[in-house]
């Protein structure tokens, strides 16, 4: 599965941060640009897997799961 996401990144004197706009708390810092793309890109694929096991903890059992799609 193919999703993009959007990174709102900046240089800070000699740092890169940036952050997930989609998703609270997916920021990084980094030395290079480049760096902190990569970090950004583990962080979120982390996140994600994160929350899927929490939601799936809490759903119990005889859940279902159903793919859904938003344009903005």
């Amino acid at each position: 599965m193919h999703t993009e996401y959007t990174a709102v990144v900046k240089q800070e004197g000699d740092w890169w941060i940036g952050w997930i706009e989609e998703v609270p708390g997916v920021n990084c810092q980094e030395r290079t640009h480049q760096e902190l793309i990569e970090s950004l890109k583990t962080t979120l694929r982390e996140a994600i897997e994160f929350n899927r096991q929490d939601a799936i903890a809490l759903a119990g059992i005889e859940y279902r799961e159903e793919k859904i799609a938003v344009t903005a």
